[in-house]
C-alpha cells in the first residue's frame, strides 16, 4: 500500500529582506538609548542647576529683607537727627537761661518740628476730641456723665493715637461722655 499521505513542508526559499537589517535593529535601538541617556543626563544637569539658582534666589532675598529690615528707617533717621540737635541745643540753653518761658517756648518749637518731620513719614495723629467714639481708632478707659458733650462723643483725649500711613499704630485712649447725669429717686 502505498502512503498516500501528505507531509506538509514549509519552503525553504530565502526571505524577501537580507539579513543584515535584522542584525541593524538592536544597533539602533542601542543608539536610541544611548541618545536618551545624553538627554536624561543634560535634564538631570539642567534641573541641579535650576535647583542651585533657586537656593541662592531664596538665600539672596533672605539677605536683601534683613538689610531692606535693618535699614528701613534710614529716611526717618536722617529727619529726626536735627531734631535731636535743637534738642540738646534748647537744654544747654535751659541750663543758663533763668527764664522758663523761653525754655517753654523753644520745647513746644521742637516738639512741633518732630511731628512735622514725622507727618512727612506717614505718621498722623488721631486726637477725637468731640467726634463720635470710634472703637477701630479709639480705645475708652472711661465713661462720665456730662451736659455739654453729647452721650457716646468723645469728652477728653488722655492720650493720642498714631496711624501710620492708614494702619492704626495705637489707639487714643478717651474718656467718652455718657450724656447728662441721670437722676436717681430716693
Amino acid at each position: 500500500m502505498t502512503d498516500n499521505s501528505q507531509t506538509e513542508t514549509k519552503p525553504t526559499t530565502p526571505p524577501d529582506e537580507p539579513a543584515t537589517p535584522a542584525a541593524a535593529a538592536p544597533a539602533a535601538m542601542e543608539e536610541q538609548l544611548a541618545a536618551a541617556r545624553k538627554e536624561a543626563a543634560a535634564n538631570y544637569d539642567r534641573f541641579t542647576r535650576a535647583v542651585a539658582d533657586l537656593e541662592n534666589f531664596r538665600k539672596r532675598t533672605v539677605r536683601e529683607k534683613d538689610e531692606l529690615r535693618q535699614f528701613a528707617a534710614t529716611g526717618v533717621m536722617e529727619d529726626v537727627i536735627p531734631i535731636l540737635d535743637n534738642l540738646g541745643l534748647g537744654l544747654a540753653a535751659a541750663r543758663l537761661q533763668p527764664d522758663v518761658t523761653s525754655v517753654v517756648n523753644g520745647v513746644g518749637l521742637v516738639l512741633e518740628q518732630f511731628k512735622t518731620t514725622l507727618a512727612r513719614h506717614g505718621l498722623k495723629e488721631v486726637n477725637p476730641a468731640g467726634q463720635k467714639f470710634d472703637p477701630n481708632f479709639h480705645e475708652c478707659i472711661a465713661h462720665q456723665s456730662s451736659a455739654d458733650v453729647a452721650e457716646e462723643n468723645v469728652m477728653q483725649v488722655v492720650r493720642p493715637g498714631y496711624t501710620l500711613n492708614g494702619r492704626l499704630l495705637r489707639p487714643a485712649s478717651v474718656i467718652v461722655s455718657s450724656g447728662p447725669a441721670k437722676e436717681t429717686k430716693a
